[in-house]
């Protein structure tokens, strides 16, 4: 077995790191250390892999690099003598999972001095040990302070969406409530016509014809075609004069009735010639609470059918009720993150979805995407002032899937397209807004799906572009929040 190359004290005092240390702490580095010597293009660590080494340049050139949806993206190079890498988070200890945060490729032929980095923080607790603690602090504080700020932006977003839910479930909450007492009413009062007519002197075929004639009425309502406000009024006044000619009681009250429920003239004249004269006003109201009943039953039934779509949306958008990571159709997303937000984008602002339904399903952790789509479009309507046209366009990039937020506000400066992704960083007024937003966006595409995300801006036209790979990412890393 060879015996390792070692540096001399020497050497270590021209280094910046080590100018200051003492003889016997040059001396543990001198014993503990060695010197290993690598080709132009050799990769010192890799990216994802144990940290076991803590690495200081002596002579040559390195570069550092990180993987980004994939491809390695260089960070930084060097080639000044004392410049480090490695395992940079040696003082941690524990506290963290001690991995290569970087892969670490020379550039020329180099010489670098390896440090095992359990040994070597050891003895930086000892040597240091206020420093580590400083260091330590910072680490942690920041690590914990991104945590905290990241809850309550997520709280936050929880709280508006909360609100915006609350608000459209109440709605067909309350219209359904309205409908229900009305139509208790209507069937109160159909009862009591029904028991007089029943009462009456009618023939059991007269009867018959009378409830023949309500239920094709009743099977028709549902095929009304919509009417424009002048073929009401028209409509209106032919039947209104009919029950006047024809001695009906309050016969402007149940036009609108009828008109609504697709009755026409020559409906009453059929219950006319049926029933004649005598039993007319009383078949008629009865129709009519028949008319009010099925209308009242149809607004509880739409209602309903909106209570259960928000239910359905809330559910697609949170994903309560599935795995985690999934394949996933992210149209279903953006329509679910559309109707979550439907309170804030309001009235005011035009939305129009340009999507390629042909797209495929793409491999995502689904709920986490929807926190994307909603940082985006809720910034897109802030920037808007909540008044202008919102566009949701998808297409296939590639081997990727592109979803593209657009919106017509006045759009983000050039000098600030990569500041806007970078933590606390914010245009919003004080108390609007924490600056998390796009950088948890960026975290989730970049870091949990192996995506891509870039702004392309001009005054009256800001795009937000996402990549995502269709295939599985081959570099997943941990949650975008952690």
């Amino acid at each position: 077995m060879s015996t390792p190359e070692r540096v001399s004290p020497a050497t270590l005092r021209t280094l910046f790191l080590f100018e200051d240390l003492e003889d016997e702490q040059l001396q543990w580095l001198v014993e503990h250390g060695h010197v290993e010597s690598y080709g132009a293009g050799t990769e010192i660590a890799t990216e994802g892999q144990p940290a076991e080494w803590f690495y200081i340049l002596l002579s040559g050139a390195i570069t550092l690099s990180q993987l980004v949806r994939g491809d390695d993206v260089e960070i930084t190079r060097g080639d000044q003598p004392g410049v480090y890498a490695g395992a940079t988070q040696f003082y941690l200890g524990n506290q963290v999972s001690q991995v290569y945060t970087i892969s670490v490729r020379t550039t020329a032929d180099s010489a670098v001095l390896a440090l095992p980095a359990a040994d070597f923080a050891v003895v930086f607790r000892q040597w240091y040990p206020m420093a580590t603690h400083l260091l330590q602090g910072m680490f942690v504080g920041l690590r914990n302070a991104d945590e905290l700020v990241g809850q309550r932006e997520r709280l936050l977003s929880l709280g508006k969406l909360t609100a915006g839910l609350t608000h459209e479930l109440n709605n067909p909450a309350a219209a359904a409530g309205r409908a229900t007492v009305a139509l208790r009413e209507r069937v109160a009062g159909m009862r009591h016509k029904l028991a007089v007519l029943a009462g009456s002197e009618l023939r059991a075929d007269e009867l018959k014809q009378l409830t023949a004639i309500q239920e094709e009425i009743v099977e028709r309502m549902s095929t009304v075609p919509e009417l424009s406000p002048l073929q009401t009024s028209d409509l209106e006044d032919e039947l209104t004069d009919w029950l006047d000619d024809n001695r009906a009681t309050s016969g402007w009250e149940i036009a609108p009735t009828f008109v609504a429920g697709g009755v026409g003239v020559d409906d009453l004249q059929r219950v006319a010639d049926a029933l004649g004269a005598r039993y007319l006003d009383g078949a008629l109201r009865w129709l009519a609470y028949t008319v009010e009943t099925e209308t009242l039953l149809g607004e509880i039934e739409n209602a309903t059918g909106r209570i259960s779509a928000l239910v359905g949306a809330a559910k697609q958008y949170s994903q309560m009720d599935r795995s985690s990571h999934q394949s996933v159709d992210v149209h279903d997303g953006l329509n679910s993150t559309l109707i979550m937000l439907s309170r804030k984008i309001g009235d005011q602002v035009r939305v129009v979805k340009d999507y390629d339904c042909g797209l495929p399903k793409v491999p995502a952790y689904a709920a986490e995407l929807n926190q994307v789509w909603t940082n985006l479009i809720d910034n897109a309507v802030d920037a808007m002032r909540r008044s202008g046209t919102l566009t949701l366009h998808t297409a296939r990039d590639g081997d990727q899937l592109l979803v593209e937020i657009r919106d017509t506000g006045p759009g983000v400066p050039d000098d600030m397209h990569q500041q806007i992704f970078e933590p606390f960083f914010t245009t919003k007024p004080v108390g609007e807004g924490t600056g998390l937003g796009l950088d948890v966006s960026w975290r989730i595409v970049v870091n949990r799906h192996g995506g891509s995300m870039r702004v392309i801006s001009e005054p009256g036209d800001t795009r937000f572009q996402v990549r995502l790979p269709l295939s599985e990412s081959t570099h997943r890393r941990q949650p975008a929040a952690s």
